[in-house]
């Protein structure tokens, strides 16, 4: 073999080795894009942060007042994949038919809108507001994203004479054992799937704990998940706060963004306010893009909602961080 030959295959692992970026180009990717990309400054201020199954590696503030990792704030949908992680817990990770007929939001239960302050689980979903609790024929087996699923699974859990404070505390004490005694987390309204308070420091942990597998919904991310576009299935979903340009699929308690066009498989649960929590499809990275955007303008736009434009941003952060390219 002559030298040029040599010398070349003496520098092709270098150069595949150059080609990865490192976890400082990583960050440093991931930091401007958070600060710069169009789709992050419109969604400013915003605290984020990635980070791996054992740590945070990077995050920071965006934006002028944005909040600290240790703010709290109503976290809205987001609170759909704690009270799952907590349900799958109380069922030590073997769900019934019912339980993913109801974690699916397939169950009929639709009627649901709102609880008031202090109303307890079973009173808020059998007031008239909500339809007094019963099922809507028309959406029973289909996907339906509405709160009242998660109310009436929390009723056959034995929750339902709980409120706020009781629903929390039944909530912290389930995960504890995993998150630890100081893990904070409460409810503003006994309403499982849109009621939670938190901060980034503390969902983190519990991102981390499915990541690791120390809490059961973490062998379950992305299981059974069903189609929730109408446009794509019709038959099989009603409504989705996702842009109809996007078909993603929703698992147990959470989404799968696994878009044919623009999804990466993340495992999500962005709340209308703007908290957007993920874990990537290889469980290996997890992100926060923390706000709280109740002041936002109204829309009628379901790009421009704040879930909607929190996930735009998120996305690009950890497409940023993955190939050490900053995005615009």
């Amino acid at each position: 073999m002559n030298r040029l030959a040599l010398a070349l295959l003496a520098a092709a692992p270098i150069l595949a080795h150059a080609a990865d970026p490192t976890p400082a180009q990583r960050a440093a990717a991931a930091r401007l894009t958070a600060e710069k990309a169009a789709a992050c400054v419109a969604v400013q201020p915003f605290y984020w942060e990635l980070g791996d199954a054992t740590q945070p590696l990077v995050g920071g503030k965006a934006g002028e007042g944005a909040p600290e990792r240790r703010t709290e704030m109503a976290i809205a949908s987001a609170s759909k994949w704690v009270y799952a992680a907590f349900a799958a817990e109380r069922r030590q990770g073997q769900f019934s038919a019912e339980d993913v007929k109801l974690l699916h939001f397939q169950s009929g239960y639709t009627y649901f809108h709102i609880c008031r302050p202090n109303q307890s689980v079973a009173a808020c979903q059998a007031s008239l507001l909500n339809g007094r609790g019963r099922k809507n024929p028309a959406t029973e087996n289909r996907f339906d994203y509405n709160g009242g699923h998660l109310q009436q699974h929390a009723i056959t859990m034995g929750l339902g004479a709980f409120g706020p404070e009781a629903l929390g505390i039944a909530v912290r004490q389930t995960l504890a054992p995993v998150l630890g005694n100081d893990w904070s987390f409460s409810y503003t309204q006994a309403q499982p799937a849109g009621g939670g308070v938190t901060s980034a420091a503390d969902y983190s942990r519990l991102l981390r704990a499915m990541m690791t597998g120390q809490l059961q919904l973490g062998a379950l991310l992305g299981q059974h998940a069903v189609c929730t576009n109408p446009q794509v299935c019709p038959n099989e979903a009603v409504k989705t706060p996702v842009p109809e340009t996007e078909a993603w699929h929703y698992s147990l308690g959470h989404w799968v963004e696994d878009d044919p066009q623009v999804g990466d498989g993340a495992f999500s649960s962005a709340g209308a306010f703007g908290f957007y929590p993920w874990i990537s499809a290889d469980k290996r990275l997890y992100g926060i893009l923390a706000r709280d955007a109740r002041q936002a303008p109204e829309t009628e736009d379901p790009a421009l909602k704040p879930g909607a434009a929190s996930v735009a941003c998120g996305r690009l952060i950890r497409a940023a961080w993955r190939d050490g390219e900053p995005r615009h």
